[in-house]
């Protein structure tokens, strides 16, 4: 069933809008803007119905903080307002709200406009997931991984839990083109992808193709030991498909893995822990591939083999 949030100050009128939409969505209420902007930040609402006219914190800026949030940004707001003038249904629809709803609001136009932006909004994700899945393996693509890794950073900072960042690169890759061609190739890139990411399938974890033969992974919650030992099942399980390569370099398909856990700090910065992940990698292939090298929290190495 789909969530809905209503943002209101008066017990009635939320009431009212939550009777009017209890039997097709799931309606939860918050009567202040600061409820308002903390639920929608920690749950997965399609729609928010935001009175404008509220003590404190009003709703015109509590939709300038919501379409500030990367979190918050895409969930459709419309706004309830007894302010029916141009100007300011103008200030809430260039603020980011998708309709109005003018009191006193009619049970059929409440039902009508809710039910319009939730498929839209549905339509919309639909798109976007389209446009952020690699084709070709049908995991997460690089710009989903931009967008997500930053967020989860973030969110990680907040919670003071441990952050994973793990590099993912087909040994001896270009050799394997060259001696059986691009479409096995391709093949290869995916029956890796397919073997890593459904051991990384937790709602913590998130695996994306990077470019070309390289992958990346998130994982959250976890310390550095706990997701070492599982990134070396990993690599051993894509060396078990036992796809064979090229007989002078390798007898089968193997992958190298380097990356690192850190609990992130407010101020730091995730770029440079990801170029610490990719040195790790670096380091596994300098090691002789087809093995894991990870930077602990204290930024300590462990290597496998």
């Amino acid at each position: 069933m789909e969530k809905i949030l209503i943002v209101d100050d008066s017990a009635l009128q939320a009431a009212k809008l939550k009777s009017i939409l209890d039997d097709e969505y799931d309606v939860s209420v918050a009567q202040t803007a600061e409820e308002g902007l903390r639920r929608a930040s920690d749950e997965d609402f399609s729609l928010i119905l935001l009175d404008v006219v509220m003590p404190g914190m009003d709703g015109f800026t509590l939709l300038k903080k919501l379409q500030e949030r990367i979190i918050t940004q895409n969930v459709p707001v419309i706004l309830i307002t007894s302010l029916s003038d141009v100007e300011n249904e103008q200030r809430g629809l260039v603020l980011g709200a998708v309709d109005y709803i003018v009191k006193p609001f009619h049970s059929l136009i409440v039902k009508a406009r809710v039910n319009t932006h939730i498929k839209l909004y549905h339509y919309r994700r639909q798109v976007e997931e389209q446009s952020m899945t690699d084709q070709l393996t049908g995991v997460a693509n690089r710009r989903k991984y931009d967008g997500y890794s930053l967020t989860k950073w973030q969110e990680a900072a907040r919670l003071q839990v441990p952050f994973s960042i793990c590099m993912f690169d087909i040994d001896h890759f270009k050799k394997y083109n060259d001696t059986f061609g691009h479409p096995a190739g391709d093949k290869v890139i995916a029956a890796v992808a397919k073997t890593a990411s459904a051991r990384l399938n937790r709602s913590t974890d998130f695996f994306a193709r990077y470019g070309g033969e390289e992958f990346v992974a998130i994982c959250m919650g976890d310390p550095s030991k706990k997701i070492f030992e599982h990134l070396k099942k990993i690599r051993q399980a894509v060396e078990d498909l036992h796809i064979p390569h090229s007989p002078d370099v390798s007898k089968w398909v193997t992958v190298s893995v380097g990356g690192i856990t850190v609990v992130p700090a407010a101020e730091s910065a995730y770029g440079v822990y990801l170029k610490i992940a990719d040195t790790m990698l670096y380091d596994a292939k300098k090691q002789g591939r087809n093995r894991v090298v990870w930077a602990d929290e204290q930024m300590r190495q462990m290597w496998e083999k």
